[in-house]
């Protein structure tokens, strides 16, 4: 699981401020406010390496595939993120997709992804979908957290971990020159 999230938590609407406005959210983009991070964008770029699919909620899958398979420059995401399998998890058994390398798992999350942990070949990444990584993380399904920990308070918005309760034991981390703190945890039990 790969996920931006604030100094308070909140993981609502990282990249722009269309991207999540639910409850009167405004403050969407704040992850991007402060500009590239090289050392950051050089890190993520390590995570591009690894195979296994991408796993995606509905609402997080939609946002992604509206952008990245229209991007035309020689950005190393756009490429990854079109070529790698991406696995949709819903409740919808009825939804198509046109982004290519896209499939449905149609079901309750909790059960159609333990089930796919068990088949599969290779780590499932999550991008984002904070509800499916928060139904995920409470029942123990998540192998690895890596927060990208941005240095801002923004008082308000949906959190990462609401309803959660974990222990966790650090893996690594790493501090960019602006502040943006880069940390890898694994449940505790493991």
């Amino acid at each position: 699981m790969t996920n931006n999230i604030s100094l308070d938590g909140v993981m609502q609407a990282p990249m722009s401020p269309e991207e999540d406005t639910r409850g009167g959210f405004t403050l969407g983009g704040w992850a991007v406010g402060a500009g590239a991070d090289p050392e950051l964008g050089a890190e993520m770029g390590k995570g591009m390496a690894a195979s296994g699919a991408m796993l995606f909620g509905h609402r997080t899958y939609d946002n992604m595939a509206a952008f990245w398979p229209h991007q035309t420059d020689a950005n190393p995401f756009t490429e990854h993120l079109n070529r790698t399998e991406k696995i949709v998890v819903s409740r919808d058994p009825s939804l198509e997709f046109s982004w290519q390398n896209s499939t449905l798992l149609a079901g309750e999350a909790v059960q159609t992804v333990a089930e796919l942990k068990n088949t599969e070949g290779g780590d499932l990444s999550i991008l984002g979908s904070g509800e499916l990584v928060r139904a995920l993380a409470s029942a123990g399904l998540i192998d690895e957290y890596v927060l990208i920990i941005h240095p801002v308070l923004l008082g308000s918005g949906q959190r990462m971990f609401d309803g959660v309760r974990q222990d966790l034991t650090l893996l690594s981390s790493m501090t960019t020159a602006t502040g943006i703190m880069l940390a890898r945890y694994a449940p505790a039990d493991r």
